[in-house]
């Protein structure tokens, strides 16, 4: 195995989409198919390397990640990486607009940098229904050593991936959707791929251990399909110190709401009697009740936990406050997202302002989702390389929706959805739920700054309540029931992302749509040149390559 990695490392050495002094990192990938009874109901599951969940990334501010992932499924596979900005880089995003799908039987070798951040993130298939069979892990990015982090170094570092869990195979979940149907409920809510209890009712092992009187990290994060999640730990209180890739200020918490697709670090101190204590992850806006615990272990303990969970909390109102008790902290010293230097973000100019409602409704007898009226259909050829190839006028059109929404009644139009972003413009988006249940939505490829939250209608009066002095910056924000959401970023990352619904129906419905970012020059300064290893499909197949940026 060291051979292979030394022969992919100096295979790399060529290409400029690194830096050749910033560490690398490598990792061979097997996905394969797997049994797994996490609820008590053997079914199949996604597994890498035989893990479920997969492993932890554990790299650094500008690592080089280099990830060979051998595809033995029966279909074709991708990852994508939640939060990683892929600095001039869409090419590695692993989206299918991006990315075409590595064939069953082959293997296809990643290679990122994880280019100015720091924080807690994970990855996910991006294909399909195949989220919903497990394929996802944690990857974390540690501060560099000569950039001081506004905590002391905690005794140990842990991630914690909470999420609702269905016992249905992601190929027949798929067969429902397609059918035109709901998918209906999950089954429970896993922490760490288990429920915490056997289906004897006994507790699972401890997941993690802490020594009295010494301070530990926990990175959750809700790796989930559909269900916002409230985290807490038994009689301990949580110091609130990074989300989604940003240092915030350090607010103590008893509990957490974790929307799907977003990740907290927290710090909690081993300061209570020395026992077990349970973790603690339920549904959130939701008719049902659904838990998962886990037990944290005081180091030589044998007293089990109180048998009594705490609480969670009840209604939006709440989740709303405690939304906007966040805060940037502008002091930390860290990796900063663009624009460098952005502490007085809301003294720049807006150029464009889109606003994105959600809707559903039938298309030919079935059930789509869509952002202003359009519900994103996939291409065979992806998106970013009909661009790239200069044939986007034969997969796509551009701008298909307006910045506005249409009427409530108008009817969804099935199509692949691309909206043409400036170079370098200052966005405001405005995302706007009319729906009962609550919504999140992530962007690839960015940071933005989550200025604002309200209920009922959007209006240009909206922004008489934004934040524009320290929002934190974040790539996923909920929308709550019948309100809007507003986030502010530039377009200065060249390529083609996705913007979409983190709630896997909705978005395998067509709740997403893909920004096309392009810079005026073909230039190295903005954007990487084509890998050599890029996988080709569809109308590229046989097409010359263009020539490469300079």
């Amino acid at each position: 195995m060291a051979g292979v990695a030394f022969l992919v490392f100096v295979s790399l050495l060529g290409l400029s989409a690194v830096r050749a002094e910033d560490p690398y990192l490598f990792f061979t990938w097997n996905v394969t198919y797997g049994t797994i009874s996490p609820l008590g109901v053997a079914q199949q599951a996604i597994l890498i390397n035989g893990q479920f969940p997969g492993p932890n990334i554990n790299s650094t501010t500008n690592n080089n990640i280099v990830i060979n992932v051998f595809n033995n499924l029966d279909e074709p596979f991708l990852f994508t990486w939640n939060g990683i900005q892929q600095r001039k880089n869409s090419w590695q995003d692993g989206m299918p607009g991006t990315n075409c799908p590595i064939p069953p039987g082959t293997n296809y070798t990643y290679h990122f940098q994880v280019k100015d951040q720091i924080g807690s993130f994970f990855y996910i298939p991006s294909i399909g229904m195949h989220r919903a069979a497990g394929a996802f892990g944690g990857l974390r990015i540690n501060s560099r050593l000569l950039i001081p982090v506004p905590f002391d170094d905690p005794a140990d570092d842990y991630t914690v991936l909470i999420g609702d869990w269905y016992t249905k195979s992601h190929k027949v979940l798929a067969g429902i959707l397609d059918a035109g149907r709901s998918i209906g409920n999950p089954a429970g809510i896993l922490m760490n791929g288990s429920p915490g209890k056997n289906a004897a009712g006994k507790d699972d092992a401890p997941l993690f251990t802490m020594e009295a009187g010494k301070t530990y990290r926990y990175r959750i994060c809700n790796v989930g399909l559909k269900v916002s999640l409230n985290f807490r730990i038994q009689s301990h209180q949580m110091k609130l110190v990074e989300m989604d890739g940003s240092h915030t200020v350090q607010n103590a918490y008893e509990s957490l709401d974790v929307h799907v697709g977003q990740c907290l670090s927290v710090l909690v101190t081993a300061n209570q009697e020395p026992k077990d204590y349970y973790m603690v992850a339920s549904t959130r806006f939701t008719k049902y009740m659904l838990t998962a615990t886990g037990i944290v272990r005081y180091a030589g303990s044998k007293v089990p936990p109180s048998s009594e969970l705490p609480a969670g909390p009840v209604g939006w109102a709440w989740s709303f406050n405690q939304w906007r008790s966040f805060r940037w902290n502008l002091t930390a010293s860290a990796a900063r997202p663009n624009p460098q230097g952005s502490y007085h973000y809301g003294s720049i100019n807006i150029t464009r302002t889109i606003r994105l409602a959600s809707s559903v409704a039938l298309v030919n007898g079935k059930r789509r989702f869509a952002l202003n009226g359009v519900s994103h259909v996939e291409t065979k050829t992806p998106l970013k390389l009909a661009e790239y190839y200069g044939i986007a006028d034969k997969v796509f059109k551009y701008d298909s929706i307006s910045d506005e929404p249409p009427a409530a009644s108008a009817a969804i139009n099935a199509a692949p959805n691309v909206l043409n972003a400036t170079f370098r413009d200052y966005i405001e988006i405005i995302l706007e739920n009319p729906e009962r249940s609550i919504q999140s939505y992530h962007l690839d490829g960015y940071s933005f700054f989550a200025v604002g939250m309200g209920h009922g209608k959007w209006t240009p009066a909206s922004r008489r309540t934004y934040n524009l002095q320290d929002a934190v910056s974040r790539h996923t924000i909920q929308v709550y029931p019948r309100s809007w959401s507003a986030i502010m970023l530039t377009f200065d990352n060249a390529g083609m992302w996705s913007l979409r619904s983190e709630l896997l129906e909705r978005h395998y419905l067509g709740q997403q749509l893909y920004i096309s970012v392009q810079s005026p020059a073909r230039s190295l300064r903005d954007e990487y040149n084509i890998p050599d290893n890029t996988l080709l499909c569809g109308e590229v197949t046989t097409l010359p390559k263009p020539p490469p940026y300079v």
